[in-house]
């Protein structure tokens, strides 16, 4: 699900084709907005692709579109990439520990909106991305997968910014391929390594 140019989509469609996301397809790319340079792409690649616009309707009937349509197309799990728009808690509830995000810092540092802007202002050294699974908390689900960039000397939040997202594209493969691997999972706030078969 994407809201704009995609680069992560790109990237999961990319690890998906090289064998890195093994035994996965891209069953339909769900975008909110028609003019999105994303959804433009994945048609391109001859994706499924559909546009639910939310037309003024309330949250709750906006992702009931989105639901019927992840759950007519079999998915299984779903990957927010780069989709502005807070999911229902009903949206949550429809697909539980299965739906995946990024985000820009190294959670719980600096969730919503401009995380490397926040970052930048803050003063940090490092910075970073998140994997994680979504609940009905912003920005707060089970960590999947971190990878961590350094704060350069010379940097601004544009250039970090285009740092972080560099790493974003190889965290989501690695995330996903987690996840799909079924050798993890949710011990409390904590995704650990299945030891017991369990």
């Amino acid at each position: 699900m994407l809201s704009g140019r995609g680069s992560n989509f790109l990237a999961i469609s990319e690890g998906i084709a090289q064998g890195r996301i093994a035994n996965t397809e891209i069953a339909v790319v769900i975008s909110n907005r028609g003019d999105a340079p994303g959804i433009a792409a994945a048609r391109s690649a001859g994706l499924v692709t559909e546009v639910i616009e939310p037309r003024g309707r309330p949250r709750a009937d906006h992702d009931a579109e989105i639901i019927a349509s992840l759950q007519a197309h079999q998915v299984e799990l779903v990957c927010l990439a780069g989709y502005m728009r807070l999911l229902s808690a009903q949206f949550v509830r429809a697909f539980p520990q299965r739906i995946l995000n990024i985000h820009p810092s190294l959670l719980p540092a600096f969730p919503g909106l401009d995380a490397q802007g926040q970052a930048f202002a803050y003063g940090v050294t490092v910075s970073g991305c998140t994997v994680h699974f979504v609940d009905e908390e912003l920005d707060h689900g089970v960590i999947v997968l971190q990878k961590a960039v350094p704060v350069l000397p010379g940097d601004d939040a544009d250039t970090l910014a285009a740092r972080i997202l560099e790493q974003e594209h190889v965290a989501y493969i690695e995330a996903i391929a987690r996840v799909l691997s079924g050798e993890y999972r949710v011990d409390g706030r904590r995704y650990v390594a299945r030891s017991d078969g369990n």
